[in-house]
């Protein structure tokens, strides 16, 4: 590789001769006197080599179940086709894995967890066996993957470079190579430092992951929208820069690590942060787009006074399938796995008063994730903050349901949700169907089996006297002249709950909820009884 970089050199001497770009964890090239420098780079860090073309940044249209919540106009349609985002541009930023080194096929799985005996990052509220089964549960939601061993091993040192003492270090170690077939080792701690992933790989002899890559990895497989799949992207940025950490830690052993490029005066690994630095901010810039397309979404959502509810909790805890209970949307299809939800997702449902709401499909929490990877989901994660109703949904019959609703609260802390959005949220027990004799331990929770569809009525109603105080609506008794529209005016713009025809009057009287803002454009239109 030395002599590759020196040979690059020679042919670096004017550097106008070559332009070098970052895009879709690949290197670009503008000349082709630049091959050489090109493959050198790429090999580095593991990437393919494309021909380069501009990275445009633009918004896609609406296609998703917010479309049929409103109309269009021309404005709308200029600020749309000016903000479009090509699909081929996000697929770019998406395809290649190979720098993660998580792209293989299949793996077989040794899972280790250092069990913290005391200090801060000892866990109170769950256990050792508890951390080691979610483990577990994230390797066998990637297919192919397969756990072959387990272990949990005490450690006093998690901050150490090889997490465990020296004695138990070389334990596990011998374990490790004994087992025969070993693709990979998980460590089951939240990120390891570029510094300790190399010092395991080359003790073990194979690649080591922690959490925050298994997951992003799991991610991966399951992102389908624009939104995702460039959030997925921002957030292998770290992941990538540790690779380039210690391949060039690699290179410097051998004594070619801190070469400079021709004229330019940059060394290899300064070339490689400036491009992975271009792919960031490309990836940031379209998803501030995409952010301001949800910004307009929200906007609209206000403008026509639907109530929003978001729903959220920890992964798997079976939010999607409780949508589904009370909207009835069949086009819905939950899966019963980690992270089947990434994108958010709307859904109209109505509440016994026939009020339309949208209920929003949140991504599942997770314990022990770096604040790296809830930021790239920053964006997504925002509509909770907007809403009129937070539904905490928790998987009761779950063994760490605690430890769960702690982790749920704490993401929600860091997220600064408003406090008066917070003191209102409801929290649904779920999957009492698997639990026998439940009885609640919790004040004003509300218990369901989303699957079996049981207590919804008693959920909706709540939701429904809950939306009604937050959103400042009106429940009022309105006369009538049918001989008007102020009855489809009512329909339309607000939720009509009963209707009482006073036939000899030729008037009704009508019962509805409805806002501040449409009462007062009631009494603008119908100030005189008439239209």
């Amino acid at each position: 590789m030395a002599a590759l970089v020196r040979s690059c050199s020679h042919i670096l001497q004017r550097r106008s001769c070559c332009t070098l770009s970052f895009n879709s964890r690949t290197l670009h090239a503008s000349s082709t006197t630049c091959g050489l420098l090109r493959r050198a780079a790429a090999k580095l860090i593991g990437l393919p080599t494309v021909q380069t073309r501009p990275f445009v940044v633009s918004l896609p249209a609406l296609k998703n179940s917010d479309e049929f919540i409103f109309g269009r106009d021309g404005e709308e349609d200029e600020e749309e086709a000016e903000d479009f985002i090509p699909d081929s541009e996000v697929e770019e930023l998406f395809e290649a894995q190979g720098p993660l080194g998580l792209g293989d096929s299949h793996h077989r799985v040794f899972i280790v967890h250092p069990d913290v005996k005391w200090g801060s990052k000892k866990q109170h509220l769950t256990t050792a066996e508890l951390m080691m089964a979610e483990a577990e549960g994230l390797v066998n939601t990637l297919e192919n993957w397969r756990v072959v061993d387990k272990v949990i091993i005490s450690t006093k040192t998690p901050e150490k470079k090889r997490i465990f003492g020296k004695g138990n270090f070389q334990v596990l170690t011998e374990k490790i190579r004994q087992t025969p077939g070993i693709s990979a080792v998980f460590v089951n701690v939240e990120r390891l430092s570029p510094i300790s992933e190399r010092e395991l790989e080359e003790a073990w002899g194979v690649k080591v992951f922690d959490r925050y890559s298994v997951v992003l990895h799991i991610f991966r497989c399951n992102a389908r929208t624009k939104e995702a799949k460039l959030q997925i992207s921002l957030a292998e940025i770290p992941l990538l820069r540790s690779r380039l950490k210690n391949e060039m830690a690699n290179l410097d052993q051998q004594g070619g690590g801190s070469r400079y490029i021709g004229g330019s005066g940059e060394t290899l690994y300064e070339v490689q942060q400036r491009l992975l630095k271009e792919r960031e901010l490309k990836i940031r810039l379209a998803l501030d787009k995409l952010r301001r397309k949800r910004h307009l979404l929200r906007s609209q959502r206000k403008h026509r006074e639907f109530p929003v509810v978001s729903v959220l909790g920890y992964t798997n805890c079976g939010k999607t399938t409780l949508i589904k209970a009370l909207t009835g949307d069949s086009g819905l299809q939950p899966r019963n796995q980690l992270f089947a939800t990434l994108d958010v997702t709307v859904h109209a449902g109505q509440l016994p008063s026939r009020m339309t709401v949208l209920y929003v499909d949140t991504i599942g929490f997770l314990s022990q994730l770096p604040h790296q990877l809830i930021d790239s989901f920053s964006a997504t994660l925002e509509d909770i903050k907007h809403s009129d109703l937070l539904v905490h949904v928790r998987d009761i019959s779950h063994p760490e349901t605690v430890n769960q609703k702690a982790n749920v609260l704490n993401v929600l802390k860091n997220l600064q949700i408003p406090d008066a959005l917070m003191n209102s949220m409801v929290e649904v027990h779920n999957k009492i169907d698997l639990i026998e004799n439940y009885e609640a331990t919790e004040p004003k929770v509300l218990p369901v089996s989303a699957l079996k569809e049981h207590g919804l009525n008693a959920l909706k109603r709540v939701l429904e006297e809950e939306i009604v105080n937050t959103t400042g609506k009106h429940i009022l008794d309105l006369k009538v002249d049918l001989s008007t529209s102020q009855l489809s005016w009512l329909y339309k713009e607000a939720t009509v709950q009963d209707v009482e025809v006073l036939a000899d009057e030729g008037s009704a009287v009508v019962k509805v909820i409805i806002s501040t803002a449409a009462y007062g454009r009631y009494k603008k239109l119908f100030k005189d009884g008439r239209r």
